[in-house]
C-alpha cells in the first residue's frame, strides 16, 4: 500500500492507546498495557547522556542509546498488533509513531508511507518534531556533527523490523541537533542502504569491561617501560660475576625457556625479568608482574588465573587474571615460592598444557605466556620441607639464574651510584656534585643487605637532602651511620700519635652510647624492627627473616608497637 499523503493524527487516533496507561500511585507503579512505565526528567536523561558521552566516548554512547531505544521498539510492536489486529497495515504501523508522541519523546509527522506485510515492501519518511533528545544535546553538549536522535532510531529500527518481519533500518538524514532545520528520517529495508554493515554495528553488544582491563594492562607496561627507560639498571656493571649473569641471561632471551631468577631480596631480579622480556621474541607483547607474596592466600588463584561473575562474595563480575592478561607475552612471578598449595598446582597445569580455567568456571582457555619466576629462598630446600611442590619446581628450574648480591660486586657500586644519580637529577630537578669521597668510601665498605634496592634509596635520599651544585655527603646519605665491619681507620691517641682503633673499641661503642642515654630495650627493639622494614620494603616476611624470625613472631611484635599499622605493611 502506497500512501503519498497523510493527514495529521489527530486526538482519537491516541484514544485507544491512552487508555493503556495506568496509574498505581499507592504502589509506585505506572503501566501502559502489561509494561511497567517510568516517568523521568528529560534533564536527567540530558545528564546521564553527558556522562556516557563522557566516559565512553560518542561512538559507544551512541550505540548505548540505539540499543536501549531497540529494546523499547520491540516491545512497541508487539502491543501494536495486539490493540489493532484487523486495521490496515498502514494504521496498525501508525502506532509505534503515536507511541513516541504519547510518551513524550517526539512529536511524528508522517510525509510519506509505503507499508505492504505481504509483500514485505517498505518505505518511509517522517519529520520528528521537537526531540527529546535534541532537547538534551542542546542543554549539556552543545551542537554535534552528526544527527543525535539514537534512542529514537534504535525504537524505530527495532519496531519497524518486527512490525514487517524483516530488517529495516531506519536513519536520520538530518537532524536539529546538530544545525540541520529539521529533523527528517527515511526508513528501508537493509539491503537498500549502502551502509548498513556498518551502522548495524551499532546494535552488537559492546561490553567495554574487557577492553578495559587490556587498556588497564597496556597503559601500566607502557608507563613501567617509560619507568625503565629512566631507571633501567640491566647491564651496569664490570664484575666477572655479573657480566656472567649477563651473558647468561642474554643466551636465555632468545629463546621460550622459562627461567628461575635466584638472590636475596633487592638484587635486580624484577630488573632482570624485563630484560629478558625486551630482549625476546615477545618484547611487543605485555609484560606482567606479580609479588606472590603480597596477595592473600585466599586471593591468589583469582589474581593469577582470573575469577568468574558469582564465583565467590564480592566477586560482582568476572575478572580477567594476570595470565590472560600476559597471553602472548611474559609474566613475571615473584617470590613464587609463598604460592598456596593448591595455587601450585593450578600453575603447574598451566605450565604444562597451556590452558586454564578462571575460579568458579568449567571453560578451559589456551594461553601463550612465557613464565619468568624469583625467589630469595631456596626452591630446593623448600621442596625438601614439603612447602614446595617437587614437580613444578623442576618444571620452574629449567633456567636457573644465581644473582649475585651487591655485597660480592662492590666494584660495581661506582657505576649504580652514577645511574641513580642521573636518574633522581631529572626526577627532582636538580644537579649535586655526586658523592664525596667520604660518602663513596663509606658506602665501598658497606655490606648493603637490602643490596640495589637499598642503594637507589640511599642514593634518592642523598639528592634529595643536598642542594643543587653542592656534593652529597655522608650525613645526607645514612640518617644513622651503617656498620661496615672493616672501616675503623685510624685515631690519635692521648700523646697525639696515631693509632689503629680496635675491633673492642668499634664493636662496643655503640653499646656505651645506648647505656649512657638511658635507651630502653624496647625502643632498642622498636628501632631495629623499623631499620628491618625499611631494608624490606615493608615486607614483613623479608624483615623476619632479617632479623631471625619468623613472620608470625615479628608480625605481632610490629602490631604491638604500632608499626605495622603505621607503615601498611605486606
Amino acid at each position: 500500500m502506497t500512501i503519498n499523503y497523510i493527514p495529521e493524527l489527530k486526538y482519537s487516533d491516541y484514544q485507544d492507546l491512552s487508555e493503556q496507561v495506568h496509574f498505581q500511585s499507592t504502589e509506585g507503579k505506572i503501566w501502559f498495557g502489561e509494561q511497567r512505565m517510568l516517568l523521568l526528567q528529560v534533564s536527567a536523561m540530558a545528564n546521564f547522556r553527558r556522562e556516557l558521552v563522557n566516559s565512553l566516548g560518542i561512538e559507544r554512547a551512541k550505540g548505548f542509546f540505539l540499543r536501549l531505544g531497540y529494546q523499547s521498539g520491540l516491545k512497541d510492536a508487539e502491543m501494536a498488533r495486539k490493540l489493532r489486529p484487523n486495521s490496515p497495515d498502514s494504521q496498525m504501523f501508525l502506532v509505534g509513531p503515536l507511541l513516541h508522541s504519547l510518551k513524550g519523546m517526539v512529536k511524528v509527522k508522517p510525509m510519506q508511507l509505503e507499508v505492504d506485510q505481504e509483500s514485505g515492501h517498505f518505505y518511509c519518511e517522517f519529520e520528528w518534531i521537537d526531540s527529546f533528545e535534541v532537547e538534551a544535546c542542546q542543554t549539556e553538549l552543545g551542537l554535534m556533527e552528526e544527527p543525535v536522535c539514537w534512542s529514537l532510531l534504535g525504537y524505530a529500527c527495532a519496531y519497524t523490523s518486527s512490525f514487517m518481519q524483516r530488517e529495516i533500518i531506519i536513519q536520520e538524514t538530518s537532524c536539529r541537533g546538530c544545525g540541520d532545520e529539521r529533523c527528517i528520517i527515511i526508513g528501508k529495508p537493509a539491503e537498500e542502504w549502502e551502509n548498513a554493515v556498518e551502522f548495524k554495528r551499532y546494535f552488537q553488544a559492546d561490553p567495554i569491561i574487557e577492553e578495559l582491563y587490556e587498556l588497564q594492562s597496556q597503559v601500566s607496561s607502557l608507563r613501567k617501560c617509560l619507568e625503565r627507560q629512566e631507571g633501567q639498571y640491566y647491564g651496569i656493571g664490570q664484575s666477572p660475576a655479573y657480566k656472567k649473569v649477563c651473558k647468561t641471561i642474554d643466551k636465555a632471551a632468545r629463546g621460550k625457556v622459562s627461567v628461575l631468577l635466584l638472590g636475596e631480596s633487592g638484587v635486580g631480579k624484577e630488573v632482570i625479568a624485563r630484560s629478558v622480556h625486551l630482549r625476546s621474541e615477545r618484547a611487543d607483547k605485555a609484560f606482567v608482574a606479580l609479588n606472590c607474596a603480597a596477595i592473600p592466600p585466599e586471593l591468589i588463584e583469582a589474581e593469577l588465573f582470573g575469577v568468574e561473575k558469582g564465583a565467590y562474595t564480592g566477586a560482582n563480575q568476572t575478572r580477567l587474571g594476570r595470565f590472560e592478561r600476559a597471553n602472548g607475552g611474559t609474566i613475571f612471578l615473584d617470590e613464587v615460592v609463598e604460592l598456596t598449595p593448591r595455587a601450585q598446582a593450578t600453575l603447574l597445569r598451566v605450565l604444562q598444557e597451556s590452558e586454564l580455567e578462571r575460579v568458579g568456571d568449567s571453560r578451559t582457555r589456551k594461553v601463550d605466556v612465557r613464565v619468568i619466576a624469583a625467589t630469595n629462598e631456596s626452591l630446593a630446600d623448600a621442596v625438601e620441607a614439603g612447602k614446595f611442590r617437587s614437580d613444578l619446581y623442576y618444571r620452574l628450574n629449567v633456567f636457573p639464574v644465581q644473582i649475585p648480591p651487591l655485597r660480592e660486586r662492590l666494584e660495581d657500586l661506582p657505576l649504580l651510584a652514577e645511574h641513580f644519580l642521573q636518574k633522581f637529577h631529572l626526577q627532582y630537578h636538580k644537579r649535586t656534585l655526586g658523592l664525596s669521597d667520604k660518602a663513596l668510601e663509606l658506602c665501598l665498605h658497606y655490606a648493603w643487605p637490602g643490596n640495589i634496592r637499598e642503594l637507589e634509596n640511599v642514593i634518592e635520599r642523598g639528592v634529595i637532602l643536598t642542594d643543587s651544585n653542592e656534593t652529597i655527603g655522608q650525613d645526607a646519605l645514612f640518617a644513622v651511620f651503617p656498620k661496615t665491619g672493616n672501616l675503623r681507620g685510624d685515631r690519635l691517641n692521648a700523646d697525639g700519635a696515631l693509632v689503629q682503633a680496635t675491633d673492642t673499641e668499634t664493636s662496643t661503642g655503640w653499646l656505651t652510647q645506648i647505656f649512657e642515654k638511658n635507651v630502653s630495650m624496647d625502643a632498642v627493639e622498636e628501632q631495629l624492627m623499623r631499620h628491618a622494614m625499611e631494608l624490606a620494603q615493608q615486607n614483613v616476611s623479608q624483615a623476619a627473616r632479617m632479623l631471625g624470625l619468623t613472620r608470625p613472631a615479628l608480625a605481632y611484635r610490629l602490631k604491638k608497637s604500632g608499626i605495622l599499622g603505621d607503615s601498611g605493611a605486606a
